[in-house]
């Protein structure tokens, strides 16, 4: 069973996201919160609400338990770039991206053993 939970349009560029995500990738659910809660990045925020609300998902939707849940798939897709300028000396146009993202995760049960 796959357990899913996006969250688009959040204001940080795809490639500091893709920092966070390649280090919870394939760790257990509750694990790689308690890691996400002592990393510094921005992004360890962000993905962390994430991973919380697809266990939320799980738990209540499909009566998963939390400790059974693990990354499969987390992955940052760029999204739309706002486009703003700063003046630059002498008149000109200096031109500024505020890149978006869109993020996704995906759980699945640990295999039974």
């Amino acid at each position: 069973m796959e357990v899913r939970a996006s969250w688009s349009y959040v204001s940080i560029s795809p490639q500091k996201l893709r920092l966070v995500c390649d280090q919870v990738r394939g760790m257990g659910a509750e694990q790689a919160m308690a890691a996400l809660q002592f990393m510094p990045q921005k992004g360890a925020v962000i993905v962390r609400k994430l991973v919380a609300s697809a266990l939320a998902n799980a738990e209540n939707n499909y009566d998963l338990s939390a400790e059974d849940m693990i990354i499969t798939k987390i992955f940052a897709d760029g999204g739309p770039m706002l486009k703003r300028f700063k003046a630059g000396a002498r008149g000109r146009y200096k031109p500024r991206k505020r890149r978006t993202s869109h993020l996704t995760v995906i759980l699945a049960e640990r295999e039974a053993n």
